[in-house]
């Protein structure tokens, strides 16, 4: 177990090197510069000044270099657009990811499963042909359309929810408040999660149902509802846990859009507004951080399969 804890960080490092050389290249490649330098106020000694302070006049291996040398020490530099330190600018945004994440993924886990499970237990029933409609619609609707429906329908029209942002400018927010804002986007962001979700509940469900086992339990007597729910459904959950873990990261550092139709201030509205002003150390900082919590989500999957499925333990 820890022997492979230590291979998989070791994997892990050299992945988050390799995402960091390919990044920095990019914007190397990236016509332009930062939107710093655009102003066109400013004289060519000025431009060269900041370039020289800011290190940009340097090869890009040597920049790459320093960049690497202050990312050991936990220094990702400073940014140019918001000139504070990076990890400080990303971590004041991470709250606001995490709370819609985690509601989105909720939302997903607390419908898309049980919707995936019920639907296998009866092919072709109501509850199946709903799931398996509402999957399709999901996946095939993207995020910014059903974000402006979902504004456009419950803020503009019945004005019962907020159009965008955490909190209410007047007054002080509440808790109530921050769940009236949350409600949009997190709905929004789960919607593809919650459509993959349902479809492999219902799979794996369903190729657990044709396994041997279940034969023996019904055989025995035991309730068609405790075959389904207890035995067949803990055998999917193996799956389903897999397609979790994998889609962490999406959540974290894909809500790019969601966050941005909703002005919520989160990790993902902070990358686009990097890549838009060019803002080097900003860009870097967010794609490594989504680069760790891939990492880290798949370490967690294999370690969480390795206690659900005795096989994998004894493999």
């Amino acid at each position: 177990m820890t022997r492979f804890v230590v291979q998989r960080l070791g994997h892990g490092l050299l992945v988050l090197l390799l995402v960091s050389v390919a990044t920095f290249g990019i914007m190397q490649a990236a016509p332009g510069g930062p939107s710093l330098l655009a102003d066109p106020k400013l004289s060519i000694a000025e431009r060269a000044a900041i370039e020289s302070r800011l290190g940009l006049d340097q090869p890009p291996v040597v920049q790459y270099g320093r960049w690497l040398a202050r990312a050991v020490r936990g220094d990702l530099g400073t940014s140019f657009l918001y000139q504070t330190p990076t990890l400080a600018t990303i971590g004041a945004r991470v709250p606001g990811t995490l709370r819609l994440a985690g509601a989105a993924l909720l939302l997903a886990v607390a419908a898309g499963v049980p919707l995936g499970i019920a639907g296998a237990a009866r092919p072709g029933g109501l509850i199946d042909r709903a799931g398996t409609g509402l999957s399709i619609a999901l996946m095939s609707v993207p995020v910014f359309w059903l974000g402006i429906v979902g504004i456009l329908l419950f803020a503009v029209w019945l004005h019962v929810l907020p159009a965008g942002g955490s909190a209410s400018d007047s007054g002080s927010p509440g808790a109530a408040d921050a769940l009236r804002h949350l409600v949009l986007p997190a709905t929004v962001l789960a919607a593809s999660l919650l459509a993959e979700l349902l479809r492999y509940a219902r799979s794996s469900t369903r190729a657990a149902l044709g396994q041997p086992f279940v034969q023996v339990l019904r055989a025995r007597g035991v309730a068609p509802g405790a075959v389904v729910w207890r035995h067949a459904a803990r055998n999917a959950l193996i799956t389903v846990t897999s397609v979790i873990g994998l889609q962490l990261p999406r959540l974290v550092g894909g809500a790019a859009i969601t966050e941005t139709v909703f002005s919520w201030p989160g990790m993902g509205r902070l990358g686009v507004e990097a890549a838009l002003a060019r803002d080097y150390p900003l860009v870097m900082g967010v794609t490594m951080v989504v680069a760790a919590a891939v990492v880290a989500a798949s370490l967690l999957v294999d370690v969480a399969q390795m206690f659900l499925d005795p096989r994998v333990r004894a493999a």
